[in-house]
């Protein structure tokens, strides 16, 4: 239990310090940053399978066409999230950007209706009601539809649909190496088309250079320290640290890169919140109940 805590906090908190990261580069583009995000990122995912010995495995995922599809679809859904997020963090867009994974667990419930065929318990309809209303009054706030949060909500919340869909028939490290293995020739592609529209920060300089490949690497460490954190940690503890990386990425949006919250703001922000308080209590009941 204490290292999957452990492990499970540190994988958060680093999730959480990603603006940080990403306004240290802000000598690159959004673009080029992603593209050295997948290209690092691939290659510390291929030195872990490496270290672990675990080459075979690896290589039977790469046999079973079922998993193969869904792990394209987590590539597209993940390459698409990623943008969004360093185009939202290096735009001064942190704060709608944390509310993007705010109210991803309210996402992931309504995808759950539509695609799993679940229905939802009062409370979690509850929930719902206060993300949708949420939305309503941020959009007024921001003039527009939240379109990054909820573009990062969306993405994320069918990426962990598809995720679903491999059950337990790949690793974490193994899914998310393939991922990037696949999404190569998009980074590569994105890479030319970085140098035909502008200069190619990577290369530059030898401490920007290696600024851009830490983050590469750092985008796999996370998701391997919670996969071993999920293993040690019951379910609902996994569910409850979720909200750790918003609410740092929130904190540091406002408090160390100093972005306006208006009232209106406060109100969506706040609406979303009670209905994670609702979510949170019907599952701490409902798991309750199923332990009766």
């Amino acid at each position: 239990m204490t290292k999957g805590l452990t492990y499970g906090l540190l994988a958060y908190f680093l999730w959480g310090s990603f603006p940080v990261f990403i306004k240290m580069l802000g000598f690159a583009t959004p673009w080029e940053i992603v593209v050295w995000r997948v290209v690092f990122g691939c290659l510390a995912g291929l030195v872990f399978i490496t270290v672990g010995k675990s080459w075979k495995t690896f290589i039977a995922v790469t046999k079973d066409r079922r998993l193969m599809g869904w792990i394209a679809l987590a590539a597209v859904l993940i390459m698409i999230n990623w943008i969004v997020y360093v185009y939202g963090v290096a735009s001064n867009h942190i704060v709608e950007s944390s509310l993007g994974y705010f109210i991803n667990p309210l996402v992931t419930i309504v995808l759950a209706i539509f695609f799993l065929g679940e229905k939802l318990r009062r409370m979690q309809w509850v929930a719902v009601g206060f993300g949708a209303v949420a939305v309503l009054i941020l959009s007024f706030d921001y003039g527009r539809l939240p379109w990054i949060a909820l573009t990062l909500a969306f993405s994320f919340g069918v990426y962990g649909l598809a995720k679903n869909k491999m059950s337990s028939g790949v690793s974490a490290l193994h899914s998310y190496t393939l991922e990037t293995l696949l999404l190569m020739p998009v980074a590569l592609g994105m890479l030319v088309w970085v140098a035909v529209t502008g200069p190619v920060a990577f290369g530059s300089s030898v401490i920007g250079s290696a600024g851009l490949a830490f983050y590469g690497v750092m985008t796999a460490i996370p998701l391997i320290l919670f996969g071993v954190a999920a293993n040690h940690l019951p379910l609902s503890w996994v569910g409850f640290m979720q909200y750790l990386t918003p609410s740092i990425q929130f904190l540091l949006a406002i408090f160390v890169f100093g972005e306006v919250m208006p009232p209106s703001r406060w109100i969506g922000f706040g609406l979303v919140w009670l209905a994670l308080v609702f979510l949170s209590v019907d599952m701490v009941s409902s798991r309750r109940k199923a332990f009766k």
